[in-house]
């Protein structure tokens, strides 16, 4: 998939621990399984919303598979940020075994 010019990224396991990880799914992706320290802003809400998102650190951007997380990425840096998109999403993430929950508190999954 191609976004035009270069995008940065990183692997799930390159991820700081307490890096700004900022997960663009829509509710039911984010519902099923999340990393425990994301901040969940919706795509389509990434402009509105963008106020959230610090501008001291390093953003982490995450998705399903990296595709909607690299016009996020894409979108934060042509505005300033300094915004990293998480290759392979959260089907990377999971395969990684990086810690995941879920909104019901049960096992947590990839939507």
């Amino acid at each position: 998939m191609n976004f035009g010019g270069n995008i940065p990224a990183v692997e799930p396991t390159a991820v700081p621990e307490d890096g700004f990880l900022l997960d663009v799914r829509e509710q039911d992706e984010w519902d099923a399984g999340h990393a425990p320290s994301a901040i969940h802003i919706p795509l389509g809400s990434l402009a509105d919303r963008a106020q959230e998102i610090p501008t001291d650190q390093d953003v982490y951007v995450v998705c399903r598979s990296g595709g909607r997380s690299a016009r996020a990425t894409q979108a934060l840096n042509q505005a300033g940020w300094q915004a990293h998109n998480v290759s392979g999403g959260m089907q990377a993430w999971e395969a990684a075994e990086r810690p995941m929950v879920s909104a019901s508190g049960g096992p947590a999954s990839v939507a």
